[in-house]
């Protein structure tokens, strides 16, 4: 197995939009997809190993070519639906050759992520807990801490047998008619609420309310600080918010339900979390409560969260629809059928075909 160099993430600054698509990839081209994804991941995973794939895989710019090569729309919210699809059908099919498991997916598929998490664990003999509870949070963070008018609705979670695991998960703004999708790559230094993301891919959509960034921590710690309080005294503190913050801040004086957020935050104070992310995991933390503390650190600990949008990615390529061409069949099973003699032969010591595929690379 070839030597994997790990190369430092570099960030790109541009963006997209991806607008929403209905309908579904027709049955010959998801079927030439999986045998397309499907040689590929082999190749990586012989050559370079499961971790490599991961790392790719988690790469905004990556993920987006490798669903132009097979053929699907680069602009459109189905490549990151389908391509997941792709890619969970292909590793199914490659069995105990490829030492990788894709749980979850689209709408009820994503709630199904921590029984297959589980049965994978079962098979694996490794405790699947610590892997659930980070399936699970990858998704509060980007639904809760990460306010930007996206709500998730497809969940991918993919792991080895060593831990490592990626996360690709996708939001969608009916009003706006796009959706917005963010990525995850574990490693032994992740902050979860410190940039934790490899991309976040969308177009720019105005104020977001960022809790999960570098520049929100002092706003973290003054949540912290003031969930210690007695629930009383949080309740007037903000009692006197609602009557005189503005009436569109990035929450509204409507937003707030006194009632409901008594109850959460006597909840909170009770649990006594030590950290912010500790705050975060309990359950009945939503959107509406994590706004309101993040306007008591902003207007009564001067402590601002970020309102910096992370989405920063873009592409160009094309397919599914005929653009920038239609998908030419011939050469797309033509391209599958090299890709499978190249790992195949590789496999019994002839590597000519696999080096001149990495040669290709090199491009």
């Amino acid at each position: 197995m070839g030597k994997t160099n790990y190369k430092r993430y570099v960030v790109r600054r541009e963006v997209t939009t991806l607008p929403l698509h209905t309908g579904r990839a027709p049955r010959w081209l998801f079927e030439r997809m999986v045998n397309f994804v499907s040689a590929i991941i082999e190749i990586i995973v012989y050559e370079f190993g499961s971790r490599e794939f991961l790392r790719r895989i988690s790469d905004p710019i990556w993920f987006q070519a490798l669903g132009c090569a097979a053929g699907f729309d680069w602009h459109s919210s189905g490549l990151t639906t389908t391509l997941c699809g792709a890619i969970k059908e292909a590793v199914l099919r490659l069995g105990e050759d490829v030492p990788l498991a894709v749980c979850g997916g689209k709408g009820k598929r994503a709630l199904e992520t921590p029984r297959e998490i589980l049965i994978f664990g079962d098979k694996w003999g490794f405790d699947a807990d610590s892997l659930i509870e980070k399936s699970r949070l990858c998704a509060k963070i980007d639904n809760v801490l990460i306010q930007d008018g996206y709500d998730l609705y497809h969940h991918t979670f993919i792991f080895t047998k060593d831990g490592d695991w990626a996360v690709i998960q996708q939001g969608m703004n009916e009003k706006k008619r796009s959706a917005r999708r963010y990525q995850w790559l574990s490693r032994d230094d992740l902050d979860f609420t410190q940039d934790p993301h490899t991309g976040v891919t969308c177009d720019l959509t105005g104020l977001i309310l960022n809790l999960a960034s570098r520049e929100s921590e002092d706003a973290r710690l003054a949540m912290l600080d003031f969930v210690r309080n007695d629930p009383h005294v949080m309740i007037g503190t903000l009692k006197k918010i609602q009557l005189e913050m503005p009436q569109r801040h990035y929450i509204s004086p409507d937003d707030i339900d006194l009632k409901r957020l008594e109850k959460i935050l006597t909840l909170i104070h009770e649990k006594e979390p030590k950290r912010y992310i500790d705050m975060v995991k309990i359950e009945g933390v939503g959107k509406r409560t994590v706004a309101a503390l993040s306007l008591v650190a902003e207007l009564v600990y001067t402590s601002p969260p970020s309102f910096k949008d992370p989405a920063r990615f873009s592409f160009a390529h094309g397919g599914k629809d005929g653009h920038p061409f239609p998908v030419e069949k011939k050469v797309y099973d033509e391209t599958i059928q090299f890709l499978k003699s190249a790992i195949e032969t590789a496999k019994i010591g002839d590597r000519e075909k696999i080096e001149a595929f990495r040669r290709l690379s090199l491009f």
